[in-house]
Formats: C-alpha cells, sequence, structure tokens
C-alpha cells in the first residue's frame, strides 16, 4: 500500500484532533476532540440515530441503482457519492429548514434529505434537464442545483450568504428565523481559486457560512497528498474562520461538528469551515476507472471502516432489532426499484427545445438553425420510409 494512504488511515483512526465517536468497528470511542460535542450526541433519541442509518441505506441503495442504469445507457453520466454517506446525513440533518445548502455534484442524500426528488438528479444526468429541479420551489427545501463546475458553488453560496447579512437574515439572536448557508465540495476543488475567493470574501463579510470540505482522498486520479502539504482544514484557518477535522464516515461526528458551526454562523459569529475526512468507494464518476491509479489494498482499508456498517454495529449494541434493519432493507429495495421504473418511464427530449432560451428575443440565426435540424432530422425519416 502507497505510504501517503496509510498515514490517512492512520490519521483518521488514531489522531485525537480529530472529532469522532463511533470507531471503525463501530464501538462509542469518542476521540478527545469529540468531548465539546459529547452532549449533544447523548441527547439524540433512537428516533434520530435509526433516522441516520436509514439515510444512508437508503442512498446507497439509490446510488447504485444510478450506476447501473448508466451502465445500461439509461444516463449519460453518474457521480457515485458511495462511501461518503455519513458525511452527507450527518451535515444534511445539521441543518435548519430556513438553511440553504449549495451542493457539489454528488450530494444525492442532501438534496433527498431536504425533498428533492431523486429522479430529479437522474433527470439531470440523463441529459434532460439543464438544473435539475427548481431551487425556489418551497418543495425542496433552499437546496441550490448540482454544479459540475468545481468550486463554483462556493462563490454561490458565499454571495448569497453575503446578501443574508444585507438584508439581516442573520445574527438577530432568533434562531428560530436566523438564516445560514452551507456548502459541499471536494478535496479536489479546495484547490481552485473559487474557494479562496468564495473564502476571502466569507471571512471579510462574516457570512453565516459553514463550508463543507469532503476529503476523499482522490481528486479524480490525484491523492490528496500532491494537492496539499498540509491537512485541508487549515486552509480554513488561515482566512480566520475555525476548522474543524471530523471522520467523514462518522455520522455522530458529522451531525455534531454541524449542527454547532451552523449554529454559530447564523448567529452571526462569521464562517466556519469543516474537514470531513471519507473516502470516494466508487469510480470518480462512471466514465473513470479507480483500478488505474489505485490499490485493492487500499481499498480495502476504507471498506473496513465503512460507514453504514458502522453505524449498523452501534446501533444493534444499543438494541436496535432485526425487524429496524428488514424494513430499512425494504424500504431500499422499494426506492431502488422506483428510480428504475420512473428512469425508464422518463423517455427522450424534444431536440427542438435546445433552441429555446439562447436569446430573450427571436433571433434570425437560432430559427435558421432550428429549420436546419428539422429538415436534417427529417431527411432520415424519409429515408426510412
Amino acid at each position: 500500500m502507497d505510504g501517503t494512504v496509510e498515514l490517512a488511515a492512520a490519521a483518521l483512526a488514531d489522531d485525537p484532533g480529530t472529532v469522532r465517536f463511533l470507531a471503525a468497528d463501530g464501538t462509542f470511542a469518542p476521540s478527545p476532540a469529540a468531548e465539546p460535542y459529547r452532549a449533544l450526541v447523548d441527547g439524540l433519541a433512537d428516533a434520530d440515530l435509526e433516522g441516520f442509518y436509514r439515510d444512508m441505506a437508503v442512498i446507497r441503495a439509490f446510488d447504485v441503482q444510478a450506476t447501473n442504469l448508466q451502465r445500461q445507457g439509461q444516463l449519460a453520466l453518474w457521480p457515485p457519492s458511495f462511501g461518503q454517506e455519513a458525511a452527507q446525513v450527518g451535515s444534511a440533518r445539521a441543518a435548519r429548514t430556513q438553511d440553504h445548502l449549495f451542493p457539489s455534484y454528488r450530494e444525492h442524500v442532501v438534496t433527498r434529505i431536504r425533498g428533492v426528488d431523486p429522479v430529479d438528479i437522474i433527470r439531470l444526468m440523463r441529459g434532460l434537464t439543464h438544473g435539475g429541479w427548481d431551487p425556489t420551489d418551497p418543495k425542496n427545501g433552499n437546496t441550490h442545483i448540482y454544479t459540475l463546475v468545481l468550486g463554483a458553488q462556493t462563490l454561490h453560496a458565499t454571495g448569497f450568504g453575503m446578501g443574508l447579512v444585507f438584508d439581516g437574515r442573520c445574527g438577530t439572536g432568533d434562531p428560530e428565523r436566523d438564516e445560514a448557508v452551507i456548502v459541499y465540495y471536494g478535496d479536489g476543488a479546495s484547490s481552485q481559486g473559487d474557494v479562496h475567493e468564495a473564502m476571502v470574501f466569507a471571512a471579510s463579510y462574516r457570512t453565516p457560512e459553514v463550508f463543507f470540505l469532503q476529503n476523499n482522498q482522490w481528486a479524480i486520479s490525484v491523492p490528496v497528498a500532491t494537492q496539499s502539504r498540509a491537512p485541508l482544514f487549515r486552509r480554513g484557518a488561515g482566512y480566520g474562520m475555525p476548522s474543524i477535522p471530523v471522520d467523514g464516515n462518522d455520522v455522530l461526528a458529522s451531525w455534531a461538528v454541524t449542527r454547532v458551526a451552523l449554529d454559530e454562523a447564523r448567529s452571526g459569529e462569521g464562517p466556519r469551515a469543516i474537514e470531513a475526512m471519507t473516502y470516494r468507494m466508487g469510480a470518480h464518476t462512471t466514465s473513470d476507472d479507480p483500478t488505474k491509479y489505485r490499490t485493492s489494498d487500499e481499498e480495502e482499508s476504507w471498506r473496513r471502516r465503512d460507514p453504514i456498517a458502522r453505524m449498523e454495529t452501534y446501533l444493534r449494541a444499543r438494541g436496535a432489532s432485526d425487524a429496524f434493519f428488514a424494513d430499512v432493507a425494504a424500504e431500499s429495495q422499494a426506492v431502488a426499484d422506483d428510480v428504475r421504473t420512473r428512469t425508464n418511464a422518463l423517455g427522450g427530449i424534444d431536440t427542438a427545445l435546445m433552441f429555446d432560451h439562447v436569446y430573450s428575443e427571436p433571433h434570425p440565426l437560432v430559427e435558421a438553425q432550428r429549420e436546419w435540424l428539422a429538415g436534417y432530422e427529417a431527411s432520415f425519416e424519409e429515408g426510412a420510409s
């Protein structure tokens, strides 16, 4: 195994400065850094804990189904979230209803938790829509659309956060009304200039914002050790914002740290940064082959830290029943089946739609292109007859 991978795994397992509640084997073993958050976690009810597990298990079934659909030619592309479920579930469940979420492009469970129909993600990856869903529709829970341009969503989130400051929608002392922003990005995107520009403005304007970095160890084929010679959470600290490393495969740690960070940001204390150390078990996207750049030993070392298996062990130790896990398995299968059925029924897209909204007013060149395409496609129909 590559030495840098061994160091990353050791840091995740042993570093006392990383917030962690669940050990890799699922036992409850808070790290020293987790103690300030202990009361929050102790206050979680069994229903909350089981809800975390259900979120993770159901979205993994969806993720596997979506990957299969892409392989069957139903989608143009699919970015798997396999292995990153705990970081996403914990952080999304930590947000309040009035908060605004800015995902990257693999936060599938984040969007589902906030109310987005998973098939809306499918529609985007199938090429039937440019955005996927309407972020202003209340049913989508203030969830902004996927951003495939690396790091650009951090600028969007910071600009939105600045607007919250200017409009007096944060820092009023009313936690039921004050709003915050959380933005998701990866270790590769953390090297983009957009992220650093966003942090400059966030720190300067004290935006009510949490930068949630999912360090999944690989920026496509580039390991995180090549991207940065220092832990990534220190980048946020360099801009003067509190920055906290968490075990991203521990849903309890992700939830507790994000809950506190959002509360602080929302109350007017300025932006925060979180580095969730996790691992992308699947490919970067379905156009990628990770066997070309990482070893099976590396993958196996992280498979032993699987967030869902870890949470299942913890819940069983607390007395969760076989009936509960059977119910989750049944729901997971039902969601996967529903997504497959609805995806196969989506059909194609009217090619004429590509000419809509190019200009605000009718344009002769666009109309000429529309007519040319219609005639070109009709020529195939005539040949077939």
